[in-house]
């Protein structure tokens, strides 16, 4: 299993402290650093910064990721332009992944001037056209929301960047499985990334592929205090807003998206108590301290960083690429190097 280490904006980190931790990532054995995207500061240039700042150390710079870009955000060429670029530069040290976001969300697909549309088929235009200009194919293609014609990729030699795409749900793990090079998951229990592996599997048999070709990656958050329940609020208000989103969902959002996901984890009843909360007027901070505390150790880590490491071996079972993602519990960089520090790669392999 290879180790990556996700730093994302909430960190609140300046260009010279991404220099500076990306450096110390490789120096701590680190293979790889992975951001997730908003709709900020833009990701691909992020990661030929990182991956820049690491060859200090590492002559041929870390891996670099993007887990996940929602495609609402970019056209199918605009990404292929994109992570092909990135490729170039680090000589093949990029992984791109894409993912549907809040797609699902009509208000979500008004903001960008979308209709209504399946998710599910949306992704698999995304995927098999950007997949398709990335490894030099020309592109003949007609999709329910995508289509190109006789398009090509300007780019020579093919960067053949891979492509992840973020899947939760069995029918979008089947179509990491049947098309994508990695399945990018997320706030997910060892059980559940078993029953991932297995839907990946599935449409795998679809495609005539082996399971094995499709790398299997997630984030599993981590946050380290001496003050434990420091730590554990921390951990509660990063797991809130995925968990139980940002309103108290209707009876159809709660089997799409993260919602549903947790549900299918067996959630549903601790979550329905956090949302009685909300809907009486309860504040964030109140919701984050009923957090359930086993769920948060489920799928993730908060305490003392001599545990710390023991405990992401234990949540990465069943992955080929386990990212620590750091949550700080403390607005300093000091909170976000004893993260990186407690789960370097020498110490989780020891644990």
């Amino acid at each position: 299993m290879e180790i990556g280490i996700g730093l994302d904006a909430s960190l609140g980190m300046t260009w010279a402290d991404q220099t500076e931790l990306s450096d110390e990532s490789a120096k701590l054995g680190y293979k790889s650093i992975w951001t997730p995207e908003g709709n900020g500061v833009d990701s691909f240039h992020l990661c030929v910064q990182r991956w820049q700042a690491t060859r200090s150390t590492v002559a041929e710079g870390l891996g670099t990721g993007i887990g996940v870009s929602p495609v609402m955000y970019r056209t199918p060429l605009s990404f292929a332009m994109a992570g092909g670029t990135v490729s170039q530069i680090t000589g093949g040290k990029f992984v791109m992944g894409i993912g549907s976001g809040a797609s699902y969300r009509p208000k979500s697909r008004r903001v960008v001037g979308l209709g209504r549309l399946s998710t599910l088929a949306l992704m698999r235009d995304y995927v098999t056209v950007v997949r398709g200009l990335v490894n030099g194919d020309e592109v003949n293609y007609e999709g329910e929301t995508v289509t190109l014609r006789g398009m090509s990729l300007g780019i020579s030699p093919a960067p053949k960047t891979p492509v992840y795409l973020g899947a939760l749900g069995p029918r979008m793990l089947e179509l990491a499985g049947e098309l994508a090079d990695g399945a990018s998951l997320n706030w997910c229990t060892p059980e559940q990334i078993a029953w991932s592996r297995e839907r990946v599997a599935d449409g795998a048999a679809k495609a005539g592929r082996q399971p094995s070709e499709i790398n299997m990656t997630e984030y599993i958050r981590i946050c380290v205090d001496d003050d434990v329940d420091a730590a554990r609020i921390a951990l509660a208000k990063a797991t809130m807003t995925y968990a139980l989103g940002q309103t108290v969902p209707t009876e159809r959002e709660r089997q799409l998206g993260y919602r549903g996901h947790f549900e299918r984890m067996g959630y549903t009843e601790q979550l329905a108590e956090l949302d009685q909360m909300r809907t009486r007027g309860a504040s964030a901070d109140e919701v984050a301290a009923a957090f359930p505390a086993d769920l948060l150790l489920a799928v993730g880590y908060f305490g003392k960083a001599d545990g710390a490491a023991a405990h992401f071996k234990r949540l990465s079972e069943g992955l080929d690429t386990s990212i620590v993602r750091v949550v700080a519990a403390r607005p300093n960089i000091d909170s976000v190097r004893a993260v990186m520090t407690a789960c370097s790669p020498d110490k989780v392999a020891a644990a």
